[in-house]
């Protein structure tokens, strides 16, 4: 794979080779992102004008873009410098003008002398009753009719490009492109009815009717399963290099879960009891699990990871479970603990402020195998953390921890099987695109038992309303958490807008009763306020959104969420989960600043009608666009210049089994087909792939 093959050279070379473009225009192409004649082949036009020959303009609804024939008439020059220039034309039924600003006289006479035929395109507008087309687009003779597209195709436009130079170097790009070998599995192609590569960029630039710009349309459709095949081949290939990594079977009789099972005093979810076995599967085999866990709030995560560390000890190893804060290592501590002694198993938990002797025992007892399951912070990377034969490695909440930090946790064991778990739902189409080299288990059952959560809608207005019924709650020994938005993403302005509600809540609700939780505070003292308020202490805890991640306070039952509308919908359900953990009745209250725009208004009904992560998170997806969703600079999601990952999530995922069928069957790509898949990912950029193949 040594370098980009020869026939797509024309497609890499320098813009200026193509007609129209020099050196100064070129540089002007880069405001679209366009380097080379392939990214301009890639930019398609998103709209077009119909230009098709009309008898005459007379009934057209105006202003309107339109193309007749017309007799030329009389010239009326400008009165002025820089006035303008008239001149009358009649099609076959009416008159209008054609208008002219800074007008050669002498070069308008020689293209429309009086008395000739010609045909004209552009937009007429009425002015004053009178009709008129301003510098028209085209003025050509009859026999010349032929130069003019009949359905001319819009391009995006940046500063220095205009449409005209947008249609003349794709249409010199065009030329250039080489019959490429198929990399689509044909059975696939001829069901969707998808043209060939060249065929699909030609129709895709030359579209004849509205359906040909449509993303359904088949030569968008294929090119837009490109775009995903070669990041799906990508993602495979990455997973592929992953499972070569020698594995440990983790063999196992099941005892130790079985006693956990006849212990619990609820039945799990079917999707729980799926995951379980998936994941049994998974550490059985000799190569690395490497799988997300994807659960709603409340969809019983915990049980599922605890199943999964039971196996690992079972099998004569140990597992560690990481959390991203002390605040939340302590949390599964406590919800694991009852489940490790139904087991028989040592759990203990490894901080950064275990006391030195104290550390020291455990230390010893872990490198000795006598500590089991080990839960902790990121304390249990250092050096002198050794584990007497670590099997199994849980992550919870994945974007907190960096991709390193999973191969530091690896190095810890040989072979650690890896599960990744996350309460975010992730839609589909993202999960794809994000984390195409793991195995997915989602758990889309709640455990029975769970209260539903009212939701409401309130306007600031009414803040002193809600204060009150807020004391009222607090009386009847309730507690509450009131969320203040992210102002300007800046955590020094959120602070001030959190500590100024803090204060206001304060001097109604009393000191004791207060408490504040933001960014900007120590560890220790962010800690020391949760601790405060998880023990019932603090009745309100007024908090950036700092807690949206795993805080179990089953008394709390309300949830206030200030400036709802500057939330993304699935950080807002994230939030309200906070809520309805115990057995009272829980309310979240989302307030917003008055007036919300309509759209505002649809986007938060969708929580007020709906606690299912999975359909929020679609529905956030479909609002905000995938970039807005995860913030795209850090996400991972790629940037496709065709394809639409909000509308097209079916085409991802039939590319995902596609790209993974292929390197299956053929993992070095040597194959017909293999090496046409080899010429995508050079056509498309993914130079990551190009490196896996290549070491590999």
């Amino acid at each position: 794979m040594s370098g980009r093959p020869e026939q797509l050279f024309p497609l890499f070379a320098g813009l200026e080779t193509l007609d129209g473009i020099g050196p100064k225009t070129a540089q002007n192409f880069a405001g679209l992102g366009i380097e080379a004649p392939r990214d301009l082949l890639f930019t398609l036009p998103h709209s077009a004008i119909d230009r098709r020959l009309r008898d005459t303009t007379d009934g057209a609804l105006l202003p309107a873009t339109l193309t007749v024939s017309v007799t030329v008439g009389r010239h009326v020059p400008a009165r002025n410098k820089g006035g303008a220039y008239r001149i009358f034309v009649e099609d076959a039924e009416t008159t209008f003008q054609l208008v002219f600003f800074h007008a050669r006289a002498d070069y308008l006479q020689k293209q429309l002398p009086e008395g000739a035929q010609r045909i004209v395109s552009g937009k007429i507008e009425s002015f004053d009753g009178l009709a008129q087309m301003v510098h028209p687009d085209y003025m050509v003779p009859q026999e010349n009719a032929a130069s003019i597209p009949q359905f001319e195709p819009v391009y995006p436009l940046t500063a220095g490009v205009t449409q005209k130079l947008m249609f003349k170097s794709t249409r010199s790009a065009l030329t250039r492109v080489p019959v490429l070998a198929e990399w689509i599995d044909p059975e696939q192609k001829r069901q969707s009815v998808w043209p060939d590569f060249g065929t699909a960029l030609t129709l895709a630039h030359t579209p004849e009717n509205a359906e040909d710009l449509a993303s359904y349309a088949p030569a968008r459709e294929r090119l837009a399963y490109d775009e995903f095949m070669a990041h799906q081949l990508t993602l495979g290939l990455a997973r592929v290099r992953a499972r070569q990594k020698p594995g440990r079977a983790s063999k196992a009789d099941g005892a130790l879960q079985k006693r956990v099972l006849a212990a619990l005093p609820y039945t799990p979810t079917g999707a729980q009891t799926r995951a379980v076995a998936t994941i049994n599967a998974d550490m059985a085999q000799a190569t690395r699990m490497n799988r997300l866990l994807q659960g709603d709030v409340g969809s019983g995560k915990t049980f599922v990871a605890f199943m999964a560390l039971l196996r690992a000890v079972e099998a004569g190893g140990q597992g560690v479970m990481m959390a991203p804060t002390e605040i939340l290592a302590r949390q599964h501590l406590e919800g694991l603990q009852p489940l490790a002694r139904d087991a028989g198993v040592r759990l203990e938990l490894l901080t950064g402020r275990d006391k030195s002797g104290q550390r020291r025992s455990k230390l010893a007892a872990l490198a000795s195998g006598e500590i089991n399951i080990l839960v902790g912070t990121h304390a249990v990377f250092q050096e002198k953390v050794v584990f007497h034969d670590l099997r199994l490695a849980i992550i919870d909440e994945q974007h907190r921890f960096g991709v390193r930090q999973r191969l530091e946790l690896g190095k810890k064991g040989r072979a650690v099987d890896v599960l990744v778990m996350t309460a975010t739902p992730i839609p589909r189409s993202l999960s794809l695109a994000q984390y195409g080299d793991m195995d997915i288990s989602v758990l889309d059952e709640k455990p029975p038992g769970r209260k539903p959560i009212k939701t409401a809608l309130i306007s600031t207005e009414r803040l002193d309303e809600v204060i009150e019924r807020l004391r009222a709650v607090i009386e009847q020994g309730r507690q509450c958490y009131w969320v203040c938005p992210l102002v300007e993403e800046s955590e020094v302005v959120d602070m001030t807008a959190a500590e100024d509600r803090f204060k206001r809540l304060r001097a109604v609700l009393g000191e004791r009763a207060t408490g504040l939780v933001h960014g900007q505070m120590a560890p220790a003292d962010k800690d020391a306020a949760m601790a405060r308020f998880q023990s019932g202490e603090t009745k309100v805890l007024v908090a950036t959104t700092v807690i949206e991640v795993g805080v179990n306070v089953p008394n709390a039952t309300i949830m206030v969420i200030e400036q709802a509308e500057k939330f993304g919908l699935a950080q807002l359900h994230q939030l309200r989960g906070r809520v309805g953990r115990g057995d009272a009745a829980s309310t979240c209250l989302l307030l917003y600043r008055a007036p919300l725009s309509e759209h505002g208004r649809k986007r938060l009904e969708v929580l007020r009608e709906s606690e299912d992560g999975f359909v929020i998170a679609e529905t956030d997806l479909k609002m905000r666009g995938a970039g807005d969703l995860i913030g795209t600079a850090q996400s991972g999601v790629p940037r496709f210049r065709v394809a639409d990952l909000e509308r097209q999530t079916d085409l991802m995922a039939v590319a995902q089994s596609d790209a993974r069928r292929l390197l299956h069957d053929d993992p070095g790509l040597v194959s017909p087909r293999g090496k046409a898949a080899r010429v995508l990912l050079w056509l498309m950029r993914q130079d990551e792939a190009i490196r896996l193949i290549s070491v590999g």
